[in-house]
């Protein structure tokens, strides 16, 4: 055998022990006539020695090893006079009695170490190199141990892993498709899932009445720290469950995967938040509730004095941030120019600072009196030393701004812990987004979420104003400000079915010729149903207190939407797009 212990695993306990151990050279250093070399696998470092009386050639064979090259070790385990106690192996090293090299290895691009000395885009084209590192090593860990507690507890709950296809049907209703051609059916294409939505529905009519699956998904969008064209989703569906049966099952999966993943007790109950509330509260359909710092809006208490830009305001509103009355006016420039970025969007920026005299100072105090300002401040929460940040313009969007405003500034005074945890549930969206451009109403969540039944009399109004009112019996997981699942109690009925197409405006035909074989599935008795899905590369970025999914992939994508490391997408043969039939205007273009 070539390794009798692993790199991690010995203790003081295991003194006088021989062992055979292998792995990659980390470093190695030579002290007078003796030897240290670290030697790393993916379970921990031990050092190895080679003392001043070994053999000539066992020295001579140490000191050539390079970093990274693959040796096995044969030797005893010794008490180290020197311990490291900041390795679990630090109380031992390994006399060494004999050395055989298994493999060489050139002189890596950057250093495999906690900390690497590599940039972002080199480590992503040695990224096999990179997985070597600690950091990823532990990340990769965790995905396994999240996904083992995900598949223990579905499977106690009586929830079946069932496996759906990736060649499917294109039916463009949001991100775009990954289209793959078929060979066999010449101009004829396949989509890649962007969920298996339409599957599981079918699973549910086919009377498997506990689904899931952890399966990949695709999406042909643009692409940022937290989103990949391809990724991972805990999908999964019940039948004959309301919406408070469903939340209730995966609270238990979350509670189950903070206890036994990462030792972390969450709330026995999840709050719940309206869309509504989350909105005029936060600012945000995922709010952060680690902090408060909430919105207030303050629009007929600064209206009527004479300041056009409020007076013709939708909507004001304000912020009061603690402890920051003293920021310079350097600062709230900087600030200023903040919010006017493009990703906020705001045209300005109101302050009021609530000094520790008792004296109010504000960019607008011309038009407001002390006790006017003071009255502002009051109703936002201010307090004495505090600052009031102050938004204007169309309700919804200033209440996004703020809510931006809002994340900045508590990333700014360090109330955004990673490694504290704050879960909720958002309910009660809207069913239906109007787009002003386009003239006709979205799915927020996907067509086949369901009204709430209480709303049913609006969903089948003509009015727009009716449509708007109505709710979605749907729901998001929200964790510490991310969105990391979302779900709905789904249609299971024809009529309503084609009542929703009808809505969004999707003809007859569409709906027949994209959706027919769903819409005829549910004439056979499909039971009620609901589910949601869960962003897994999210849920262990953020269980491992990091706010990019890539060091939990192992080998993603750039920003791009390419592979460094395998050159990926490239050309294909002239000859395999003969066979698919295709013909290329990339040159053209």
């Amino acid at each position: 055998m070539y390794r009798t212990n692993t790199c991690g695993e010995l203790r003081l306990t295991d003194k006088g022990k021989k062992v055979i151990l292998a792995g990659w050279v980390q470093k190695s250093r030579k002290l007078g006539a003796m030897t240290f070399i670290d030697l790393r696998d993916r379970y921990g470092i031990t050092q190895l020695v080679v003392k001043a009386d070994a053999e000539k050639e066992l020295s001579e064979l140490a000191e050539s090893l390079g970093r990274e090259f693959v040796i096995q070790v044969k030797g005893e385990v010794l008490e180290r006079e020197s311990k490291n106690p900041k390795i679990p192996t630090g109380e031992i090293e390994i006399g060494v009695e004999s050395i055989n090299i298994l493999n060489k290895s050139v002189t890596p691009p950057f250093t495999i170490e906690e900390n690497s000395d590599g940039g972002e885009d080199l480590r992503a084209k040695y990224r096999y190199l990179d997985l070597r590192r600690p950091p990823l090593q532990r990340a990769l860990a965790l995905r396994h141990r999240l996904a083992q507690e995900i598949r223990s507890y579905l499977d106690a709950q009586g929830f079946m892993e069932i496996e759906t296809p990736y060649l499917i049907k294109s039916t463009p209703e949001g991100a775009r498709d990954f289209v793959v051609p078929s060979r066999m059916n010449p101009g004829q294409f396949y989509a890649l899932p962007q969920s298996p939505q339409t599957f599981k529905q079918l699973l549910m009519v086919a009377g498997y009445d506990r689904y899931f699956q952890i399966v990949r998904c695709f999406r042909d969008e643009d692409l940022r720290a937290d989103r990949q064209p391809e990724f991972t989703q805990i999908d999964c569906e019940m039948s004959f469950v309301e919406q408070e049966d469903v939340l209730n099952t995966f609270e238990g999966m979350m509670r189950q995967m903070f206890k036994n993943a990462i030792g972390v007790e969450i709330a026995e109950r999840i709050p719940r938040m309206s869309w509504y509330d989350a909105m005029d509260f936060y600012g945000s359909d995922k709010p952060d509730i680690r902090f408060d710092m909430k919105l207030h809006e303050i629009t007929s208490l600064v209206q009527g004095h004479g300041f056009s830009v409020f007076d013709s305001s939708e909507y004001v509103g304000g912020i009061a941030v603690k402890g920051c009355a003293d920021y310079t006016r350097k600062q709230l420039d900087e600030l200023t120019e903040w919010v006017k970025r493009p990703q906020v969007g705001a045209k300005g920026l109101i302050y009021i600072k609530c000094n520790a005299d008792g004296s109010y100072k504000s960019s607008i105090d011309k038009f407001y009196s002390p006790e006017e300002l003071a009255q502002v401040a009051g109703s936002v929460g201010a307090e004495s030393g505090d600052l009031v940040l102050i938004l204007c313009g169309a309700k919804r969007k200033t209440q996004t701004q703020l809510g931006v405003l809002r994340i900045e500034m508590g990333n700014r005074l360090g109330l955004r812990n990673p490694h504290e945890f704050a879960p909720l549930w958002v309910v009660d969206f809207p069913l239906l987004e109007w787009s002003e451009e386009d003239q006709r109403f979205y799915a927020m969540h996907h067509p086949f979420t369901a009204p709430k039944p209480e709303h049913e009399q609006w969903f089948y109004s003509d009015k727009k104003e009716d449509l708007e009112r109505v709710c979605a019996n749907a729901y998001d997981f929200v964790l510490n400000g991310t969105e990391l699942g979302g779900g709905s109690i789904r249609i299971h009925n024809a009529d309503m079915q084609r009542r929703m197409f009808d809505v969004l405006g999707i003809s007859k035909e569409d709906a027949e010729y994209k959706f027919g074989f769903i819409i005829n599935a549910f004439k056979f008795g499909a039971p009620p149903h609901g589910g949601l899905a869960f962003g897994f590369d999210r849920v262990c970025a953020l269980f491992g207190g990091q706010e990019s999914i890539r060091d939990y992939i192992a080998f993603p994508k750039n920003n791009q939407g390419r592979d460094v490391m395998i050159d990926s997408p490239s050309l294909i043969d002239q000859s395999q797009m003969d066979e698919l039939c295709l013909q290329s205007t990339a040159e053209n273009k």
